[in-house]
């Protein structure tokens, strides 16, 4: 329970956080900091085997037809970030407790801040591919939210976008990557992939299974050309910086290739895409850091930089540079999460991090100069700092690694690197802390509360236990990563300070004596260079972002363009390529093996019937009161077809189904103009039914070919054999839907309901407006009967009322056994109904209804899951139905069953859904009577 306990712990917390919003800002910290600190201290209680290479693990089926299941495990490397995430995140929600301002919204906050924290402990924690993606995608969203906290500022706004974009582009190859990994490892869990690396770089998918994973793990974590996104994060508020440079979002990428090292590392392509990605990132982002004035922005660029470090160490593939990235893992969260609190302290206490407006802050805020200038030292790795020992680790990988049969080149590259780290580092510290004296626009800045300080002396103290007493405080733990990382054996390690004369030592004194001449000549270097034109990444993407939007904007348009006709058209068309491609390729025959049966006079007469009322409704589509009579006939002939082959449910169906969309169209072709204007030229009427032809001969050919071929083992059969054994009807029909298939039964009532409510909503605003103005046009040029509601007509259906529910009751309760059911029944309802407000009129029928159509259709929904929830608590699947047979006096024997219930949520949803759609139709058309005859009455 503790990897559930840990999972599920930052997420409950982010809940209550958003439903506390109101509460304390207090309130809002303790909540925050239990979260973490119950997390870090589940984790500290892991049983020892963790580190000793003896991971806890939990697997719980979530969607095993997928492969996704909620699989989680505790290995040293998993426990390393995890408790980066936790520790770190501890640190950072009791510094904004300090750092926000009285008036921010720190429940918002710090309930984004811990979904982001649940988010990267999930991917830390995620033993299964596909759940790692569900978090993967998690932390893009919550650092969208973090990023753009500030919503009132556009470049908070704008970097949010930037990092959703790049990152989520990215999600996206890395969802393809790692369903193509489990797919050629035969698993979707991680510990069994990574024991089958030899069968997944065999595979000729590999290529492109680690392009797409690197893809997502570089824009992750900043890798160049995707590094432009997080400069632009420093707009969210200081605690989101410290902690997604330092211990969550940017790390992902470096934890993604650290976990899949073992079954993508090892080949040539893996060593020169990694390594050379990581040495160029770290190049670029080291000497573009070097040269900004924003504290943010410097230490922004520097995380690139270092990110790229341990990028290209696991890049080498080997156990020993595969340490080094570990160990520098550890030191790089300590100094850089210190680094950026230490701005954000500069920030608060000066109101600027210009560093030209800074400078000789040491005598005013001593504790946080020595703060700064320690946790600098470990970024430029100085002893006796943890920095020093990963940078020589780093520094004597590189001189052992050959490149394209280049000696030299990566050891050259890889000093010019820690020259240049060196010399950000160092400039970060000495032109803040030193020198003459700057306080931007406060007068005399001092040394913040416990809340702000507190956690810098904590990570930089880390930061100098790690280069004191690295084996102590992290060799286990290092080298249980480290194996874990390469799968295999922990390596030996040597984690010191001094390791004697070598060559790395040689290449780091080079470094950071070079560094600290570039430091000193640093406004002669800086005036040469600030008049070149570099390009910008920002500014192309940019551009290209908005050539995207610009296509796609156009091909928006292009499709949608708000012509029925063209949808139509374009949705016929992929169905009748659709259905050629279909015929093509089966590789079977049109007809089948069955003799077709003889057609009598009759079925002959009924046929031609239906073709002539069809091509008659295509002639006089334009006359739309003439075309709704052929189309009833239409509807009469398929009745009748259906009564001939013995389908009476059908036929019942399709017969109230008519009645009530006759009626429907009645009504709406009462708010519409009588004779509506040509709105096809030619041409397209000839290619539309060219169109409609071509679908109609493919239709009629599939219904050929399934007609006429054997069925063998049928699901029918299944039902006519289990209709009455297992559902308790002699309706095949009924039982189907209300048993067999009743969750797509229930479906489609939700779908129904919804599609009610569209029409409520779609029709509300007609009477009003430009649309009830054409309305009230329209009207005046239509003929009017002198008696509303005759008198006859009145009467007739207020006797037919009764009668006609009776039916309907009748239909309901035979639906089991006999032709009829719930939706028959509820059409014969609704058109009772239908009947009193075309007789009396909508106010007077209105007045009369006990039941509006939105509790009917909700009433309906919630009766039929009720049902279906019903079963559970007698240990059944969700919608098992139950049935019995009971005995009463004078009536006799009859059947009771749980399908009933569920019949009558269908029947009360299809009465809801056909009367909201007729009795708003009536409403608009008696508001645009009232409004017409109000119109008249002012003319007079």
């Amino acid at each position: 329970m503790i990897l559930a306990a840990l999972t599920l712990l930052p997420f409950a917390a982010a809940l209550l956080l958003a439903l506390c919003t109101s509460a304390s800002r207090g309130t809002h910290v303790l909540i925050a900091a239990g979260a973490s600190a119950g997390g870090l201290g589940l984790l500290l209680s892991a049983p020892p085997g963790v580190v000793a290479g003896a991971p806890l693990a939990l697997h719980l089926a979530w969607v095993p037809a997928l492969g996704l299941d909620f699989s989680l495990w505790l290995d040293p490397l998993g426990l390393l970030f995890a408790g980066l995430i936790l520790g770190i995140g501890l640190l950072v929600v009791i510094y904004a407790q300090g750092y926000l301002a009285r008036d921010e919204a720190t429940g918002r906050f710090l309930s984004c801040l811990t979904l982001f924290q649940g988010a990267m402990v999930g991917i830390a924690l995620s033993n299964n591919v596909l759940l790692m993606l569900v978090f993967w995608e998690m932390t893009s969203l919550s650092s969208f939210l973090l990023i753009g906290f500030w919503r009132d500022r556009a470049d908070a706004r704008q970097g949010a976008r930037m990092a959703l974009a790049v990152t989520g582009g990215g999600g996206l190859a890395l969802i393809a990557g790692l369903v193509l990994l489990g797919q050629v490892a035969g698993s979707y869990e991680l510990s069994t992939i990574l024991t089958r690396g030899d069968v997944v770089m065999a595979s000729p998918l590999y290529p492109a299974i680690l392009i797409l994973v690197l893809l997502g793990a570089f824009t992750k974590s900043a890798q160049f050309p995707f590094h432009f996104w997080l400069p632009h994060a420093m707009a969210a508020p200081t605690p989101v910086s410290a902690y997604l440079h330092s211990a969550t979002m940017v790390k992902a990428g470096v934890f993604l290739l650290a976990r899949l090292w073992p079954v993508l590392a090892g080949s040539e392509l893996w060593f020169y895409l990694v390594a050379s990605t990581g040495l160029l990132t770290m190049l670029f982002g080291a000497g573009v850091a070097l040269f900004r004035n924003d504290l943010k922005a410097i230490l922004a660029y520097s995380t690139i930089s270092q990110l790229g470090l341990m990028v290209m160490l696991l890049g080498f593939g080997t156990a020993a540079a595969a340490a080094a990235a570990v160990f520098h893992i550890l030191n790089h969260a300590a100094f850089k999460a210190a680094l950026f609190m230490n701005a954000g302290i500069v920030d608060h206490e000066t109101g600027t991090r210009d560093i030209r407006r800074l400078g000789g802050l040491a005598a005013l805020m001593p504790l946080t100069a020595t703060l700064g200038t320690l946790a600098a030292a470990a970024m430029a790795g100085l002893p006796p700092l943890g920095g020093f020992i990963s940078k020589e680790m780093m520094l004597e990988e590189s001189a052992h690694t050959i490149f394209g049969g280049q000696t030299l080149l990566v050891p050259v590259l890889a000093t010019l690197a820690a020259l240049l780290s060196a010399a950000y580092s160092l400039r970060y510290a000495a032109k803040l802390f030193f020198g003459p004296t700057r306080t931007g626009d406060a007068p005399k800045p001092h040394d913040p509360g416990a809340a702000m300080i507190g956690p810098s002396i904590v990570l930089v103290a880390v930061a100098l236990g790690l280069g004191l007493l690295p084996m102590t405080i992290a060799g286990p733990l290092v080298a249980a990563a480290t194996a874990a990382v390469t799968g295999e054996a922990a390596p030996r390690l040597e984690l010191a300070l001094w390791h004697g004369i070598n060559p790395a030592l040689v290449m780091s004194l080079v470094a950071v004596l070079l560094g600290a001449a570039v430091v000193w000549q640093y406004p002669a270097l800086a005036a040469r260079l600030a008049n070149r034109a570099a390009p910008d990444a920002k500014r192309m993407f940019d551009v290209a972002m908005g050539a995207v939007i610009t296509q796609t904007r156009r091909a928006s348009l292009a499709i949608h363009a708000g012509s029925l006709q063209r949808y139509l058209f374009m949705l016929f068309a992929v169905a009748v390529a659709l259905g050629l491609d279909g015929m093509l390729t089966s590789g079977g025959l049109l007809t089948g093996p069955r003799a077709p049966l003889p057609a009598s006079p009759v079925a002959i007469a009924a046929w031609l019937a239906l073709i002539a009322a069809t091509v008659t409704v295509v002639l006089t589509h334009r006359q739309r009161f003439l075309a709704l009579v052929f189309i009833s006939v239409i509807g009469l002939v398929m009745a009748l077809a259906f009564v001939h082959l013995s389908a009476p449910d059908l036929a019942l169906t399709q017969i109230a189904v008519e009645v009530v969309t006759i009626l429907l169209l009645l009504l709406a072709l009462h708010l519409l103009p009588k004779t509506p204007r040509q709105l096809s030229s030619v041409p397209r009427r000839l290619r539309d039914g060219a169109l409609g032809i071509a679908a109609g001969i493919g239709a009629g050919l599939a219904a050929w070919a399934i007609m006429t071929r054997e069925v063998r083992d049928s699901v029918s059969s299944y039902h006519w054999a289990n209709s009455y054994p297992g559902g308790g009807g002699t309706n095949v029909v009924n039982v189907t839907l209300v048993d067999f298939r009743a969750f797509d039964t229930m479906g489609e009532i939700i779908v129904l309901g919804i599609a009610g409510l569209a029409i409520y909503a779609l029709l509300e605003p007609a009477a009003r407006g430009a649309a009830g103005r054409r309305l009230r046009a329209w009207r005046k040029d239509m003929p009017h009967s002198p008696e509303r509601h005759p008198m006859m007509f009145v009467m007739a259906t207020r006797l037919l009322l009764p009668l006609a529910l009776l039916v309907g009751l009748y239909i309901f309760l035979r639906g089991h056994n006999q032709p009829g059911g719930g939706f028959v029944a509820a059409l014969v309802f609704a058109i009772a109904i239908l009947l009193q407000y075309l007789a009396s009129g909508f106010d007077w029928t209105d007045e009369r209804r006990q039941m509006g159509e939105h509790p009917l259709i909700a009433f309906g929904v919630l009766i039929a899951v009720a049902t279906g929830l019903g079963s559970l608590a007698f240990g059944a699947p969700f919608l098992t139905s139950s049935f019995g047979y009971f005995h009463l006096p004078l009536i006799g024997k009859f059947e009771l069953a749980t399908a009933m219930l569920f019949d009558t949520g269908v029947a009360c949803v299809v009465v809801g859904a056909v009367l909201m759609a007729l009795a708003q139709l009536s409403h608009v058309a008696q508001r645009a009577a009232r409004g017409s005859d109000a119109s008249d009455g002012e003319g007079l």
